[in-house]
């Protein structure tokens, strides 16, 4: 079912991402005119694959974490089969549900919950061609995207944006079904086939009146995940737990961190949490798609004043730590390899029947 027409238009939450940065690329042709090169930007994180520019190995880039903070994750390798990939997983301590993802990925894309060897199975069969990533099912029961910089050459950095996200869910009233209770819900029913197929055991089930039921603990807008503006909780002890963490991690300047943790104060604290994700210059700080809040223009305008921090850490860190910027030459073959892999990752999702 799709998004009904009026709610499309009236709530950027559901637009088209290109709205979101066509309207700014002659800003960006002004700051490639001032640097004197339309790759400035991949100098930002020297310590990620083109800075993070949504070609990188989620893998390798999770590395660059404390063990501590990072999921039990393994690399699977394309064209890995089942029986070559269980002995990893018993080696590294990982047991079921896991969580399945392209290693380079966008948007949530194929991102999915695996509660056991049979589903291992089939994913594989569709998705095996593509490096992957299989991770421990991280419990916490909430989840966060906290986005930082750093101007090169300074100790401290800030936090730009806070976006709290409220996996998709219904509420029982003792009487209607799972099925009812999704295809009734203002926001599940925008997702309703995706949403359909994941609980698809249990459908018939009656939850208790008042029982709240998860449908999904993807924490992607494409799988129904709603992204809220938690800005009012940005303050000194947040930004005193990302620069400790930033001063762990080699080369990461600017971008955002996506985290499961317990509760809020807990994570000030840096005590119950794991990064799940941490992501360079192509993340987003994510808060303007909370069409509660602001307007279509105010996220514009965020946007705008993230790729002016991205400028000037650019110049700074080619000035200071003799960061490179990718040429043009190279910057179209980039461009090329992104549209050529997404196409590939897309046909494999459109010719797959569904995802979990």
């Amino acid at each position: 079912m799709g998004i009904p027409s009026l709610k499309k238009f009236t709530n950027w939450e559901y637009w088209p991402s290109y709205l979101f940065y066509v309207p700014l690329l002659p800003y960006a042709f002004y700051l490639a005119l001032k640097a004197r090169s339309f790759g400035f930007f991949s100098a930002v994180n020297p310590g990620i694959d083109g800075s993070g520019n949504g070609l990188e190995s989620k893998y390798k880039t999770i590395q660059l974490l404390p063990p501590k903070y990072c999921p039990n994750s393994i690399f699977i390798e394309k064209r890995e089969n089942i029986e070559e990939i269980l002995p990893k997983i018993l080696e590294n301590g990982l047991k079921f549900p896991l969580i399945i993802k392209p290693d380079i990925g966008f948007r949530g894309l194929l991102v999915t919950k695996i509660n056991d060897k049979n589903e291992l199975s089939i994913f594989l069969k569709k998705y095996n061609s593509i490096n992957l990533i299989v991770q421990e099912f991280v419990e916490f029961k909430n989840e966060c995207g906290i986005f930082y910089h750093r101007i090169p050459g300074e100790k401290l950095g800030k936090i730009t944006s806070v976006t709290l996200k409220k996996y998709l869910t219904v509420l029982g009233d003792g009487n209607s079904t799972l099925l009812s209770l999704i295809v009734n819900d203002k926001r599940a029913k925008h997702y309703l086939k995706l949403i359909i197929e994941l609980n698809k055991d249990r459908l018939q089930l009656v939850p208790k009146n008042k029982e709240e039921v998860v449908l999904n603990v993807i924490g992607n807008h494409s799988k129904g995940t709603q992204f809220i503006d938690g800005n009012h909780l940005i303050n000194s002890e947040l930004e005193h737990f990302l620069n400790k963490l930033n001063a762990k991690i080699e080369g990461w300047f600017y971008g955002r961190i996506d985290v499961k943790y317990n509760n809020f104060e807990e994570l000030l604290k840096g005590k119950n949490f794991k990064i799940i994700e941490i992501n360079g210059i192509i993340s987003e700080p994510t808060h303007i798609y909370d069409a509660s809040k602001g307007s279509y223009f105010k996220a514009l305008k965020s946007i705008k004043n993230h790729w002016k921090i991205i400028y000037i850490i650019g110049l700074k860190n080619k000035k200071l730590n003799q960061a490179k910027y990718t040429n043009f030459n190279d910057l179209i073959g980039i461009y090329y390899d992104y549209k050529k892999y997404l196409k590939k990752v897309n046909a494999l999702n459109a010719n797959s029947s569904n995802s979990f």
